[in-house]
């Protein structure tokens, strides 16, 4: 089973998984926002209901996907360009929407504020 990990990293979170990668440690498939409000602004409740619909779903085109969502077909192609746009999903050579993984983890922490 493969799984995507979607979190929200910092620059140096992010250098550190980077070197560990390249020292041979397994870093799994990780997307890294840089904030919160970034990938809230991405991920909005439409383009995640696509990334729920492509999970182990291989590729579908447009139209289909359209269909399994209950949207029109403008709407759900605007929303999965910026899907694609920002290396989200993928489209193949056949303009094929895909998401290779079988899972998608989004992690969101919140922590108390120092006092």
């Amino acid at each position: 089973m493969t799984m995507l990990t979607i979190d929200v990293a910092d620059l140096e979170t992010m250098k550190a998984s980077m070197k560990a990668a390249f020292r041979g440690v397994p870093q799994g498939c990780i997307y890294s926002f840089s904030s919160e409000e970034h990938l809230l602004a991405t991920l909005n409740a439409n383009r995640w209901a696509i990334l729920k619909a492509l999970t182990g779903a291989g590729p579908l085109g447009v139209r289909e996907l359209a269909e399994r969502l209950g949207r029109d077909v403008k709407g759900v192609h605007t929303d999965a360009q910026v899907l694609v746009n920002c290396g989200l999903i993928d489209k193949t050579n056949e303009s094929k929407l895909s998401l290779p993984y079988d899972e998608v983890r989004l992690e969101l922490i919140v922590r108390a504020a120092a006092a």
